[in-house]
């Protein structure tokens, strides 16, 4: 986040006019060389009229010709309001002339300058300009600090300029002026400081220039717009491990959590959005459980009665906590479903984003399934599947869905009856449904299939015909997800004939049917994932044993589905290099494609396994179904 700098500024014009006639007043030496005499004639007039109310004129400093040329460049420029960059040329060198000055009054006129120039227009600019700017920041006057450290924080809302201030020193007396006792001198050097720290290049800089300390420190300040800017200056610390790590050490966590007692939606909105990151890590959110257990109903009472963007972060904040299974259970417990439920049904995207997301993550501990269901949620549940036009919506909506029916083995009617089958089935048939969603979708179906209350209405609704086009994916995992589905229902042709003739009903289409991925699938001659071969074989040989003759006659038909079959339970578990190969994607690491989060599949009992199975025991295990495969035809031809 990038933060306005506060200033407290007068027409720039009518402040250089008045120090020009007080100098004028004081010791007005005459025309110099080159000036213009009606020029000098006007200052004498205003020497005059100052002279009478200037006492101490005789205390003044005299300008150098040069400050005074200096001075009259710049009057002139700004009544005339005229188009003129003020970063280069004649302009740059009038404003660095006076910031360069002994004379006070001069230094503090460009620095009220430069902080006026850089509100309106805050360009990438030189080192040159940079330069006057930051000499200013360390004069000891702490009016002209604080108009040069405004002027730095507009010019570090520009990539380039925030870049270059860090790059030629300018954290350090930022740090000074930070630890000043004056607060426009903090909400400007932290302001500042604010606008640095959102380029990845500064962060380290700015964490190893000791500045989070006083920034922490400056968190608890009575004076809301340096908390602000403080809070808005942690949170951009926030973005790399590295970083909220050391956030931690500086003690940020406890002062982060005190400011959520604030009635400041603003400051409300930086804090939820630092915790939020800092709880990503899994240490973090040990060290928030073990030393701030109020955090939680903190973040609730937000979710309830704060502003939508203090909501929507309250409750990420919540779904970063619920990856832990402590959290899962406490979020629960202290009223947060009731408190989810509502922003389910709200007409602002984000915060139903927001709060499936959260479910989803309260969805993976089983004890928090009861709760969950009594609520009522699941028609609301269900209904978004279609109702919403936000893809990360109905992903999150879905698996938490396939959460729910995975945590107990209680009847799961409930879900077919709220229409579950029926929405899914309309996503999954509109080609406009993104890849994303449709992966969702079928890891689901791998999942709800197992259910014995569900996989009816799996068989029933038509999903084997949008199935078998999902075998030939790009996607490993959704080819992965498809057939294991399908693998399931062959599973059940042996006691349903129903299932036996739905079967036979896509062995050749759509798009080749599941002959087609089978036979692609069992190819030796050709590169494959061993897990997806490992599924072919699975459904090769529950079709065979569900004894119906229409599906048996259909496998043993095929000119190459048993003949491969044949050859694999003879190749052995480390014959075949290419085949090894295959398994691996082309960064070298085993394919990491899982129907279920955590867990590979497992075709002895159409349940997903150990991702970590060791490459030979893949497979000793393929080699072994194979020849059960085999036995099992040759038991057929007898």
């Amino acid at each position: 986040m990038s933060r306005a700098v506060q200033q407290t500024c007068f027409p720039l014009s009518f402040a250089l006019k008045e120090w020009m006639c007080r100098a004028a007043a004081s010791k007005y030496s005459g025309p110099g060389p080159g000036d213009d005499p009606a020029v000098c004639k006007q200052e004498q007039g205003m020497a005059v009229r100052m002279a009478d109310d200037n006492p101490n004129r005789e205390d003044e400093p005299l300008l150098a010709d040069k400050e005074r040329q200096a001075v009259n460049i710049l009057v002139d420029l700004f009544e005339r309001r005229a188009p003129v960059s003020f970063y280069e040329g004649e302009p740059l060198k009038a404003l660095a002339t006076l910031a360069y000055s002994d004379i006070n009054h001069l230094q503090l006129s460009a620095a009220t300058a430069f902080s006026e120039i850089s509100e309106m227009d805050a360009r990438p600019v030189s080192r040159e300009a940079l330069e006057p700017i930051l000499y200013l920041l360390q004069s000891p006057d702490i009016k002209v600090q604080h108009s040069a450290s405004a002027a730095l924080g507009n010019l570090a809302v520009n990539v380039e300029n925030k870049l270059l201030i860090v790059r030629m020193g300018g954290l350090e007396p930022l740090i000074r002026q930070m630890l000043s006792p004056n607060v426009d001198a903090q909400i400007n050097s932290v302001g500042c400081i604010t606008n640095l720290a959102t380029a990845d290049e500064n962060k380290m800089r700015i964490a190893k220039s000791g500045a989070l300390l006083p920034l922490t420190r400056l968190a608890r300040s009575r004076e809301i717009r340096v908390q602000r800017n403080a809070a808005g200056a942690l949170l951009n610390m926030t973005h790399s491990i590295e970083h909220r790590q050391q956030l931690i050490a500086a003690g940020a966590v406890p002062v982060l959590v005190e400011l959520l007692t604030s009635d400041d939606p603003e400051l409300q909105y930086y804090v939820t959005t630092a915790l939020s990151n800092i709880a990503v890590d899994e240490g973090s959110r040990q060290l928030l459980r073990d030393t701030q257990p109020t955090l939680v109903d903190a973040l609730i009472h937000f979710v309830q009665t704060s502003t939508i963007k203090v909501q929507c972060q309250a409750i990420l904040t919540l779904r970063n906590l619920a990856s832990d299974e402590e959290y899962q259970l406490q979020i629960i417990k202290a009223g947060g479903l009731d408190s989810l439920l509502p922003q389910l049904q709200s007409a602002y995207d984000p915060l139903v984003v927001s709060a499936s997301a959260c479910l989803r993550n309260l969805s993976i501990h089983p004890d928090n399934e009861e709760p969950i269901l009594n609520s009522g949620v699941l028609p609301l549940l269900v209904n978004l599947i279609t109702q919403s036009g936000s893809d990360e919506v109905q992903c999150h909506v879905i698996s938490a869905l396939r959460n729910l029916v995975a945590n107990n083995d209680a009847d799961k009617t409930p879900f077919a009856e709220a229409g579950l089958f029926e929405h899914m089935k309309l996503v999954l048939s509109d080609q406009r449904s993104s890849e994303v969603v449709v992966g969702e979708m079928a890891a689901a179906l791998s999942v709800f299939v197992l259910d014995d209350s569900l996989w009816p209405y799996i068989l029933s609704g038509g999903f084997l015909e949008l199935l078998v086009p999902l075998t030939r994916s790009h996607i490993v995992e959704l080819q992965y997800n498809a057939c294991a589905t399908i693998s399931s229902l062959a599973g059940k042709a042996s006691e349903s004939s129903e299932a036996c003739s739905r079967l036979a009903q896509v062995w050749d289409k759509p798009d080749g049917g599941m002959q087609s991925y089978l036979a692609a699938f069992l190819a030796v001659d050709e590169g494959m994932d061993p897990l997806l071969r490992s599924v072919a074989i699975w459904t090769v040989m529950m079709l065979l044993e569900s004894e119906s003759p229409d599906l048996v006659q259909l496998v043993l038909a095929h000119p190459s589905i048993i003949k491969n079959i044949d050859k694999i339970a003879q190749m052995g578990s480390l014959s075949e290099a290419d085949a090894r190969l295959s398994a691996y994607t082309s960064d070298g690491g085993l394919r990491n494609s899982r129907a279920f989060d955590g867990d590979g599949y497992n075709p002895e009992d159409g349940d997903l396994g150990d991702e970590n199975e060791d490459d030979d025991d893949i497979y000793q295990r393929l080699e072994s179904m194979a020849q059960d495969v085999v036995a099992l035809v040759q038991n057929l031809d007898r």
